[in-house]
């Protein structure tokens, strides 16, 4: 076979592929809505514990009244003034999450979690067994309704992720839009650009400047045009808009391996005082820790990330000469930061994160009380992954900040980018 040959044979097979997106609908509300029948068919909003708090999903009877994701609990309730406000357990989110991808791999071992209330499935292989596309989304519907009780999903079916997704966006709730090769020209040529993922507000606006506002429009457009305004994804914008996605289904397992580990928090009050401040670091230094050590990763750089008032935020980072995952090491260096920073506001947000990582070199401690520290390590390590983070901490963190945490974008069921939220307990032992 010679390399046009060749060509022509990868493009019909990407052509053949069957890919299905699952859009979880309102997610959290609906989760929150299933274990309390009280909440069933009235307005909600879940929201974070902490007065700095936004919501992060409305049920559709609060959207109804207008009320959106990232309004701030005030605004919610000047739309809706009987709107019932629920503070997140994203334990509760995580295990639904993890339930579900079982339910997933019954019909594809191809299960990308995309975020924790979506997922891709390439079911190019499994349409034999089941018979079709539509068969395999109707039964996973039936899987979640029997498992999970009230929860619905949206389903786009399409040759591609890009299509995939847009389909499960255009019926919403309890949706399933199949989108047929011959039928991509008619349904892109008046389709807002906006509607394609990837395409944010601002991509919206510059391609506006240029009178372009359909899919056809931006389809049709100069590649040399969009090349000098855009630079490399000048050509991805073009192909994107004739419905041309190469992307594949990447399962857990095959995700690349991590380039950095870090977390976050926005505090309930703004903090200026170092004792406080160091404590927090602490607490982040934990949890960044846990991941790397689950994940068999070790760095060598710490950044530690600072939040104002004002929201001017900046980032200093140390690089050591070893690599760590212990927590208190990267503690350590985080606060000999901190202690080079002379603060010119009180801090509203403080983040850790480690990078320069490498993956699976152990390290043998030389000295005795190195080699007992690993060891009060990995046993921390085994009590808390059985019981849940911070179960057993160290004695400073008993009074720490109990931070809810959100659901970072990146998080995934099992790995490196897995927080274990579902297990956690409200009381801790002092180590």
């Amino acid at each position: 076979m010679n390399k046009e040959a060749k060509v022509e044979h990868l493009h019909e097979y990407k052509m053949n592929k069957i890919i299905m997106h699952i859009d979880m609908n309102a997610f959290f509300a609906s989760v929150e809505q299933q274990i309390n029948p009280a909440l069933r068919g009235k307005p909600i909003a879940v929201i974070g514990s902490n007065e700095r708090t936004v919501v992060t999903t409305a049920s559709y009877e609060a959207r109804a009244y207008g009320i959106k994701t990232g309004m701030t609990k005030y605004e919610a309730k000047r739309l809706c003034p009987h709107i019932i406000l629920v503070a997140g357990d994203t334990g509760r989110y995580t295990d639904t999450c993890r339930r579900l991808v079982e339910i997933y791999r019954q019909y594809t071992p191809m299960v990308e979690v995309y975020s924790i209330d979506e997922v891709f499935l390439d079911i190019t292989g499994s349409i034999s067994l089941f018979g079709s596309a539509e068969v395999i989304a109707q039964k996973i519907k039936m899987d979640i309704h029997k498992r999970l009780g009230r929860l619905t999903c949206s389903i786009g079916i399409a040759h591609n992720k890009l299509l995939a997704k847009l389909g499960s966006d255009m019926k919403k709730p309890d949706g399933l839009v199949i989108i047929r090769q011959d039928d991509v020209d008619t349904l892109l040529e008046h389709l807002p650009v906006k509607e394609l993922c990837g395409i944010g507000l601002q991509l919206e606006r510059r391609l506006s400047v240029m009178g372009i506002k359909t899919c056809g429009e931006l389809g049709r457009a100069s590649i040399r045009l969009l090349r000098n305004q855009f630079g490399v994804i000048g050509e991805r914008l073009k192909l994107m808009a004739q419905g041309i996605d190469d992307s594949p289904v990447i399962p857990l397992e095959q995700e690349p391996d991590a380039k950095s580990v870090g977390h976050s928090m926005t505090l309930d009050r703004d903090v200026s005082d170092m004792e406080t401040l160091e404590r927090h670091i602490l607490h982040l230094s934990e949890m960044v820790g846990r991941r790397l050590r689950r994940g068999g990763y070790a760095g060598r750089t710490v950044a530690i990330t600072l939040r104002y008032p004002d929201f001017n935020t900046f980032t200093r980072r140390s690089t050591t000469g070893m690599h760590m995952n212990n927590s208190i090491d990267i503690y350590r260096v985080a606060k000999d930061i901190l202690n080079t920073i002379r603060l010119q506001q009180p801090i509203r947000l403080v983040g850790i994160s480690v990078c320069n990582l490498t993956r699976n070199v152990a390290q043998i401690p030389l000295f005795r009380s190195d080699r007992i520290k690993q060891a009060a390590t990995r046993a921390m390590d085994e009590i808390n992954d059985r019981y849940g983070d911070f179960c057993v901490t160290w004695g400073t963190l008993i009074e720490r900040y109990h931070h809810t945490g959100v659901i970072s974008p990146s998080w995934r069921p099992d790995g490196v980018k897995c927080v274990n939220l579902s297990a956690q307990k409200t009381r801790e032992k002092k180590v």
